[in-house]
């Protein structure tokens, strides 16, 4: 029987060994003739109350067995952390609001005890202990800031609903210190679960399903990032007899032995990817797996195409995806003004070591403190960019003659050992600190704080297909690929993340970037 039947077994033995033609119509199965080539097990109904068979799991039939440093074992393990470094924090906190108000009884005592309940509270409430959130992701994050905008709203109800005054400045001290605080202690958890999963621990035991490209691209993207916590240990092609991927996976079975393979191999999560199964049959296969308990995430066909530009659409009994083709005006304009509000504080703030360094580079090398360079801005505009020199003043003439030493392969030209980088350009370069005028140009609004880094013309003119979409959006002072290895990165690799920048951006990931952008900066990591 194939496994979209819905009805009874029946007498197993014979049914497995009924062929499609004697088994239905020829015009029934056609449909499901993709799903009924070679199985290493018997099909069986993915709707019925027994889509696998409850054998022994024997070391003959499985990779290994419920892994007990994974994150099925280990998750439990890992809220109870959570909401200690929760409780731990806003007790901290209330504790510091008090002492630096100096109140330590009366009804400031009572409201502070209460913000802080009240938010550990809401932070369950929106799901903030859920271990499918945890450790991965932004939802995390955003049910604590949830939480502290419900705190507020909760203790004003509640003064206004008993008639009693409340104290402003302590619950606000109170509200505004605890978010951050406790942000940064999920965030140090965080890294600590992040460390113990590329050492291969605390993570989801995983089947990828569908045809062989598909897999392929999924294991390769997955073992690119195992903070996500997915390790592969088995793969299902449409037929056991299909070409496996080269990725040193083994082929548990087929299609039609999903369900068998998960039981027998202990898995936690299967991914669908592909057009393999679709439609009937990922119902079905969902009904299938939960019965041993098994999560089911599908990989829809969208590549490099992230959360807040999908949305799901139920119409007439299907589930659309809608996909955001545009950036809302609301969201550029909130762009702008953060990009306009922190360059001019941070201009402000880094005058002095800017004037500093400007100094230095004149006392050291000759010519001019700062180097302008023309670069190619949002949608092929042509502005003006500000940077400390950081080379001797020849460098340009210099630099047709060095292409051919370059250290990056693509259309970047990068260097460790540049010989027209002057001693103290290369103080500059490791920490950034040439890049500081841009700020100028994005209080001009050439620039954005982040985003892709502005291309030479030159580059411009050798840009081929997608790549120009990297103009779509002003460039950046900082971006994506900044954060994410910066000059170790191929050039393939800088304009994935750069077009993957360009089609998802939002303002959380802007801020993401800047925090992200500090640590890279202060550990000088791939800057030369």
């Amino acid at each position: 029987m194939t496994i979209l039947d819905d009805h009874d077994h029946g007498d197993q033995a014979a049914e497995l060994h009924r062929t499609p033609e004697t088994h239905a119509p020829a015009e029934v199965l056609a449909p499901t003739d993709d799903r009924r080539r070679t199985a290493s097990g018997p099909r069986l109904s993915w709707a019925s109350s027994e889509p696998f068979l409850e054998r022994g799991r024997t070391a003959e039939d499985r990779v290994t067995g419920r892994d007990v440093s994974g994150w099925h074992a280990t998750a439990a393990s890992y809220v109870r952390h959570a909401l200690a470094v929760d409780l731990l924090v806003s007790a901290a906190v209330v504790l510091l609001v008090l002492f630096v108000t100096q109140t330590f009884d009366g009804p400031e005592v009572v409201w502070a005890v209460a913000v802080a309940v009240v938010f550990v509270l809401l932070i369950a409430a929106f799901s903030g202990y859920d271990h499918k959130s945890l450790g991965d992701g932004p939802e995390e994050f955003r049910s604590v800031l949830r939480a502290g905008v419900g705190a507020v709203a909760t203790v004003a109800l509640v003064s206004v609903a008993l008639a009693v005054d409340m104290p402003r400045g302590v619950v606000a001290a109170t509200v505004l210190t605890v978010v951050p605080a406790v942000v940064i202690g999920r965030y140090g958890l965080r890294q600590s679960l992040h460390s113990r999963r590329s050492r291969g621990e605390a993570m989801s035991r995983t089947l990828v399903v569908g045809d062989a490209e598909s897999v392929h691209r999924i294991i390769t993207d997955l073992r690119a990032a195992t903070y996500h916590g997915y390790r592969i240990v088995g793969v299902c092609l449409p037929s056991v007899a299909d070409q496996p991927p080269q990725d040193a996976v083994p082929t548990l079975g087929a299609l039609a032995d999903i369900p068998q393979v998960a039981y027998d191999h202990h898995i936690d999560v299967v991914i669908v990817t592909g057009s393999e199964l679709a439609g009937e049959a990922l119902r079905r296969l969902s009904w299938a797996l939960g019965r041993s308990g098994t999560e089911l995430v599908v990989a829809p066909g969208l590549v490099e195409v992230l959360g807040p530009r999908v949305q799901l659409r139920p119409t007439a009994g299907l589930t659309l995806l809608e996909v955001e083709t545009s950036s809302p005006r609301s969201r550029m304009f909130v762009k702008a003004l953060l990009d306009r509000t922190l360059a001019a504080t941070i201009l402000a703030a880094a005058l002095p070591v800017i004037l500093g360094s400007a100094i230095a580079v004149a006392l050291t090398s000759s010519g001019a403190s700062f180097y302008r360079q023309k670069r190619i801005g949002v949608d092929g505009r042509e502005f003006t960019m500000w940077k400390l020199r950081s080379m001797y003043k020849d460098a340009d003439a210099r630099r047709a003659a060095l292409l051919g030493a370059s250290d990056r392969d693509g259309l970047m030209f990068k260097m460790h050992d540049d010989p027209r980088i002057t001693p103290v350009g290369r103080v500059l370069r490791r920490y950034s600190v040439d890049e500081l005028p841009q700020l100028w140009n994005v209080l001009r609004g050439d620039m954005s704080l982040v985003g892709p880094r502005p291309p030479l013309p030159e580059e411009v003119d050798a840009y081929r297909d997608a790549v120009n979409r990297r103009l779509h959006v002003r460039p950046g002072l900082t971006g994506l690929w900044q954060v994410s290895g910066r000059a170790n990165l191929s050039w393939e690799e800088s304009v994935r993340l750069d077009l993957r920048y360009v089609d998802n951006w939002s303002v959380a990931m802007d801020l993401l970037i800047l925090w992200k952008t500090g640590r890279a900066v202060f550990g000088a990591s791939g800057a030369y």
